[in-house]
């Protein structure tokens, strides 16, 4: 990628910021074998699953992680009006306070979300603001690695949606969904999780083959093989048939939503289908790119930021209305490796900071309002240069998964963290 400060007509990061993501693996490879081997994960076109038994049960919630990976800035898309600080320091890329979307005394929502503002009013739509991880880093590599093991100072390896299936699930291999072009690092780990870049492409075979005659090829070749190679191989075709008939009997998005054209508007359209489909969901993974903006980011009436909140708007929008009456029970937060710093540089961009906002859409969501301990942008409240970090991220999604969840202790999923709750969720 060109480095932006060598190539002014590119405002693209000349950092790497792919280098974290693990892109799914699409080599055709013979799963089942891999099961015969022992294996406990294994790859199938662009399906990758891992399976395992254990968990206590499904209240029905579903939490939906959407990752904004690059570093987002949550101070262009929850500006704080109120603090002069903010104005003096990007004095070319600052969102003019006559422009924002009023939603309290001190924050105002950047013009390009006004599709969120329904959800805001009726209590749907809330953010935390200044929210960071322990150990910062402006490393994309290291800062996502940390926040999707959310183990910080243990050598724990595992991801944390992976053992937040392993205390919660059910056994399906529908407890854990990540839809997209990645594999997140949060499903690392023995739990129950799938990837799959559509339901469509769920398949052990290819397109015009014939579906329901390889899965009974499949089944004989397993018939009498030990329980280690034939629970996993049983399973996955299962949900193999089960992710086809709802794929099949799926109708177009309700209540009149429109998704943008895009790939977060076909994951998210996705994402509805499985929740409404009573699927044993617990936690879908999604992944909205190419927030890295060092150069370029624009002004509030046009340029590339803008274009982003008004995608990522538009489709939230669309899937809070898609899903009707299974919003109640749905949970949605965006999540980021970090924050970008307060002052713009000389490329008209930001570089990668620290505190960022957090979004949060749902039925249970406290909405309305903007959450978290601000600390202020005056030059003493900074952290080099950065936003702090006063809310930890997994007090949100610990919050979210007791309180919505169904988990008990966080002990097993965040080792080593006491947080407490913020009140961004209501009780199921």
């Amino acid at each position: 990628m060109t480095n932006p400060g060598t190539n002014p007509s590119d405002p693209r990061c000349g950092c790497d910021e792919g280098s974290k993501l693990l892109s799914r693996r699409s080599v055709l490879r013979a799963a089942l074998a891999a099961a015969a081997a022992g294996a406990t994960s294994y790859a199938v076109g662009d399906v990758s699953t891992q399976v395992s038994f254990a968990g206590t049960g499904w209240n029905g919630e579903t939490l939906v992680v959407l990752s904004l990976h690059g570093g987002f800035d949550g101070l262009s898309a929850v500006v704080p009006a109120a603090d002069g600080a903010y104005y003096a320091a990007r004095p070319n890329i600052a969102v003019p306070r006559s422009t924002l979307l009023g939603l309290d005394q001190t924050f105002g929502l950047h013009p390009a979300m006004a599709p969120l503002m329904p959800l805001w009013r009726n209590g749907t739509f809330g953010v935390v603001h200044a929210v960071g991880q322990a150990d910062p880093t402006r490393s994309h590599f290291a800062a996502m690695e940390r926040m999707e093991l959310a183990a910080p100072g243990t050598s724990v390896r595992t991801g944390w949606i992976d053992r937040t299936i392993g205390s919660l699930g059910t056994g399906s291999v529908l407890n854990g969904v990540g839809i997209g072009t990645s594999q997140p690092m949060a499903f690392s780990g023995p739990a129950t999780e799938t990837t799959m870049s559509s339901l469509e492409g769920f398949s052990l075979i290819g397109p015009g083959d014939d579906r329901a005659k390889w899965h009974a090829v499949l089944r004989r070749m397993h018939t009498g093989a030990r329980p280690e190679v034939a629970q996993p191989a049983g399973t996955l075709l299962t949900a193999m048939e089960d992710v086809a008939r709802l794929s099949g009997t799926a109708t177009g998005p309700a209540g009149g939503a429109v998704y943008p054209a895009t790939d977060l508007g076909r994951a998210l359209r996705q994402a509805a289908v499985l929740k409404k489909s009573g699927a044993p969901v617990q936690v879908i993974a999604l992944d909205y790119g190419d927030w890295d903006m060092h150069a370029g980011l624009g002004r509030a009436d046009g340029g590339w930021m803008r274009d982003k909140l008004t995608e990522l708007s538009n489709a939230l929008a669309a899937f809070a209305t898609d899903l009707g009456a299974s919003f109640a029970s749905t949970t949605l937060v965006t999540l980021s490796e970090f924050g970008r710093r307060v002052a713009e540089n000389a490329s008209g961009g930001l570089d990668h900071g620290h505190g960022n906002a957090v979004l949060l859409l749902g039925g249970g969501v406290v909405g309305g309002r903007v959450h978290g301990a601000w600390p202020g942008l005056a030059p003493e409240r900074l952290v080099d240069g950065d936003l702090a970090g006063t809310t930890d991220y997994r007090s949100i999604i610990g919050e979210v998964l007791q309180k919505r969840c169904g988990a008990g202790s966080l002990s097993s999923i965040f080792p080593g963290f006491g947080g407490g709750h913020l009140g961004v969720v209501r009780p199921r």
